[in-house]
C-alpha cells in the first residue's frame, strides 16, 4: 500500500460563531490529482493554506511525510523592482544554480590538489553533483525557463520586462511558472487556470496531466478538473467528502448519493412522525403500553438521526420571456478593425433570432473588441455592422461596471427600462441567490462571486431580447455556473458571449466564431464539434465542407471567413525550414551531452585546462541552442 505523503486529521477552523472547517478528514497518497470543489465561501482557500503552513488551524493537525517537497501556488506576490520576469522565474531554480555553482568550485578545487586521496574525495563529489544536474537537465535550464515561460504567454520579447510591472493576472501566471519550474512531488493549486486563454490552459492540463506530482487542485473550471483529477474531494459545511474519479465521476456519483440521502432521511422522517402520532392516540387508552413501547422507540429513533441531505442548492436563475424581435439579429458585412495590429478584417456573419454564439480565442485576439463594435461602443474601421429590428440589448461587461459600487445592492440592479418596485428587485435578487441581509448592502461589500450574481439579476431586470455577456462565468462557483447554463437554454431570446469555460461553452451555444491566427472561422457546433473538426482536418480550406460530425449539435457544416492577412510580425532570424532547425538542435545537444561525459570522467578533472576547456565548449553550446531554440519557435509561429 502506497505511503501517505499528507495526512489531514479533524482540522478546525473559526472566523466567527460558525465554523469554516469543522473536522476536515483526508490523507494525500504519491499519485493522487485531487480536485478540491465546492461553493464560494466554502472555506476552500482557507483549507489550503492551511494543508501549505500559511495559516494555522484551531484544532487537528495536517502531517507531512519527510520526502515531500511542497509547491504552493501563491495568489498575491511582491517582486523586488529591479526583478525581471526571466529573473524571478529563474529563482524557481535556485537549489540547481547553487548546485551547479559547487559543481564549478569542485572542479577548480581537483584541478589545484595534487593530494591523491583528496582528488578522490572530490571526484567522489563532483561525480555526485554531475549526477544530480543530468538527472534535472540543469544544463539547459534557460531553454526550461523560456519553455515554460512561453507555454503560460509571455513571449521572449517580455523576459526582461521588470516582474512587478506585470498586470495582476500577468503576476499570477509568473507565480505559476516559478512553480511548475520548482518540479516539486506535491502541488497545491488554488485556481490556476485564472488568467489564462484556451491555449494556454490545455498547455497547463498536459503538463500537469505528465507530472508525476501529487496534486490538490481549486478550480471551477470543470473541462480542467475533468482532463488533469482522478479523485474528488468536496468541502461543504465544514466537512469533506471524497469521490472516485474526475469532476464528472463526481457529479454523477453525488447525484446517486443525493438520491440515497433523501430517501433515508425521508423514511426516517415518515417513521419518526408515524411514532408520534400513534403515542399521541393511544397514550391513554388500551393500546397504553404499546405506546410505551413506541415512545422507547421513538427515543432510539431520535438519538440515531439520519443527516439531512448533504445537497449544495444551486441559485434558480431565469431570465424574463423576450419580446420578439426580427429574424436577423446582427449582419456583420466585411467588418475590419486594428490598432497596432489587425485584428479582424473582411469578417462577415449573421446572428438570428434564438441563436447562441460564443466568441473563442486567445487573450488580445479582439474578443472583446467585437463585442463593443457589435454594442456600437467602438466603430469598426471598415466594413458595417446593423443590429436587427426590435432589439432590447442586455449587456453584462466582465468589469461589472454597470453596478453602482456605492449604492445598496438592490437599487443597483434597477434598469431605467423596467421599474420594478423593491420587492420585486429583491425577489430578482434571490433568484440569483442574493437573499436577506446581503440585498440591503452596498455593493462594494460584495464577494466576487456575489456581485457577478448581482449583474446577473440586474441583465434580468432589463428584460432584454438579445444578451451579450462577457466572460461570464468569472467568479461564479460550479453550481452557479451550471445555474446560469440552464437559464440561458431556457431563455428564447438571443445569447451572445465571450468565455474561456469550454464545459459552460458545450452546454450552451450552437455557434463559435473562432479566432485563429490566420483567420476567423465560424463553427456550426459546440466546443466538442470544434475539437472534432480540427482532430478530422487541421487546415481546412476557406468555404471547405466537413460532412460527417458527432449527432450533437445538428448542425455539421463548418465555414471559415476570408483569412486575414499574414503575421506582420517581422522575423528576428534569416528564413529555415523547421525540420533543417530541429536536425540542428538535435546535433548540438548531442555535442553537449558528449562534453558533459567527458567531463565526468577522472583523468578530466585531473586537468584543471581541460576542465575550463570544455567547460567553456558547453556554455558556447549552451548560448548557440538558446538561439536555436528562438529560431525554431519564430519559425513555426511565421513559416507558412
Amino acid at each position: 500500500m502506497a505511503f501517505v505523503l499528507l495526512e489531514v486529521e479533524a482540522i478546525r477552523k473559526h472566523f466567527g460563531p460558525e465554523p469554516v472547517l469543522d473536522g476536515v478528514t483526508f490523507d494525500v497518497r504519491p499519485g493522487d490529482r485531487i480536485g478540491l470543489v465546492g461553493p464560494n465561501g466554502c472555506g476552500k482557500t482557507t483549507l489550503l493554506r492551511i494543508l501549505s503552513g500559511r495559516e494555522e488551524p484551531d484544532g487537528g493537525a495536517c502531517r507531512l511525510h519527510a520526502s515531500v517537497h511542497l509547491g504552493f501556488l501563491e495568489q498575491q506576490p511582491i517582486f523586488e523592482p529591479e526583478q525581471t520576469l526571466h529573473d524571478e522565474a529563474r529563482s524557481a531554480l535556485a537549489g540547481l544554480l547553487a548546485l551547479q555553482q559547487e559543481a564549478e568550485a569542485v572542479s577548480e578545487a581537483i584541478s589545484q590538489t595534487s593530494d591523491e586521496i583528496e582528488q578522490n574525495r572530490l571526484a567522489a563529489r563532483y561525480d555526485h553533483l554531475l549526477h544530480e544536474l543530468n538527472l534535472n537537465d540543469a544544463f539547459n535550464l534557460d531553454h526550461k525557463i523560456a519553455r515554460v515561460l512561453a507555454g503560460l504567454g509571455f513571449s521572449s520579447n517580455r523576459f526582461e520586462q521588470p516582474a512587478a510591472s506585470l498586470s495582476g493576472g500577468e503576476q499570477n501566471r509568473l507565480m505559476l511558472a516559478k512553480l511548475l519550474l520548482a518540479e516539486p512531488n506535491f502541488m497545491i493549486l488554488d485556481e490556476p487556470s485564472n488568467h489564462l486563454d484556451l491555449e494556454a490552459t490545455k498547455w497547463l492540463e498536459d503538463i500537469l496531466l505528465d507530472s508525476s506530482a501529487a496534486m490538490i487542485i481549486v478550480s471551477h473550471d470543470r473541462y480542467f478538473l475533468d482532463k488533469v483529477t482522478n479523485r474528488t474531494l468536496e468541502l461543504f459545511h465544514g466537512t469533506v467528502e471524497s469521490y472516485a474519479g474526475n469532476f464528472s465521476a463526481y457529479w454523477r456519483q453525488k447525484a446517486e448519493r443525493l438520491l440515497v440521502q433523501r430517501r433515508t432521511y425521508e423514511k426516517q422522517k415518515e417513521e419518526i412522525e408515524k411514532t408520534k402520532e400513534f403515542i399521541r392516540r393511544n397514550a391513554y387508552g388500551q393500546k397504553h403500553a404499546q405506546a410505551e413501547d413506541r415512545r422507547k422507540k421513538l427515543v432510539r429513533l431520535e438519538a440515531e438521526l439520519v443527516a439531512p441531505p448533504r445537497e449544495i442548492v444551486e441559485p434558480p436563475m431565469a431570465f424574463p420571456v423576450a419580446a420578439r424581435s426580427g429574424d436577423i439579429i446582427i449582419k456583420v458585412d466585411k467588418a475590419a478593425k486594428s490598432y497596432d495590429r489587425m485584428l479582424f478584417e473582411d469578417l462577415s456573419f449573421d446572428i438570428l433570432r434564438g441563436q447562441r454564439w460564443a466568441l473563442l480565442g486567445p487573450n488580445g485576439c479582439g474578443k472583446t473588441t467585437l463585442i463593443r463594435c457589435l454594442l456600437g461602443l467602438e466603430q469598426p474601421d471598415a466594413g458595417s455592422i446593423t443590429l436587427g429590428q426590435g432589439l432590447e440589448v442586455g449587456y453584462f461587461d466582465q468589469q461589472l461596471a454597470a453596478l453602482d459600487d456605492d449604492a445598496e445592492v438592490v437599487d443597483a440592479i434597477r434598469d431605467k427600462r423596467n421599474q420594478l418596485n423593491t420587492q420585486q428587485r429583491r425577489d430578482l435578487l434571490a433568484r440569483f441567490g442574493i437573499c436577506g441581509d446581503t440585498a440591503l448592502q452596498k455593493v462594494y461589500n460584495l464577494s466576487g462571486g456575489e456581485r457577478c450574481r448581482a449583474a446577473l439579476a440586474r441583465l434580468a431586470a432589463c428584460e432584454a431580447n438579445i444578451l451579450i455577456l462577457d466572460e461570464p462565468t468569472n467568479h461564479l462557483d460550479i453550481w452557479s455556473r451550471d445555474a446560469l447554463e440552464r437559464a440561458l437554454n431556457d431563455f428564447d431570446g438571443t445569447v451572445l458571449f465571450v468565455s474561456h469555460d469550454r464545459y459552460f461553452i458545450n452546454k450552451v451555444v450552437d455557434h463559435l466564431l473562432v479566432f485563429e491566427p490566420d483567420k476567423v472561422s465560424i463553427i456550426e457546433g459546440n466546443y466538442d464539434t470544434y475539437q472534432y473538426l480540427v482532430g478530422r482536418k487541421k487546415d481546412d480550406a476557406p468555404e471547405e465542407k466537413i460532412g460527417e460530425v458527432p449527432p450533437k449539435p445538428d448542425k455539421s457544416a463548418r465555414k471559415s471567413i476570408k483569412p486575414s492577412k499574414k503575421s506582420t510580425k517581422k522575423r528576428r532570424f534569416p528564413y529555415r525550414k523547421v525540420a533543417d532547425l530541429e536536425d540542428e538542435i538535435f546535433i548540438r545537444e548531442t555535442l553537449v551531452q558528449e562534453l558533459q561525459n567527458e567531463l565526468a570522467q577522472l583523468e578530466t578533472l585531473r586537468n584543471g585546462d581541460r576542465v575550463r576547456r570544455i567547460m567553456a565548449k558547453i556554455a558556447k553550446e549552451q548560448e548557440t541552442l538558446k538561439t536555436l531554440y528562438e529560431h525554431w519557435e519564430e519559425a513555426t509561429e511565421l513559416n507558412w
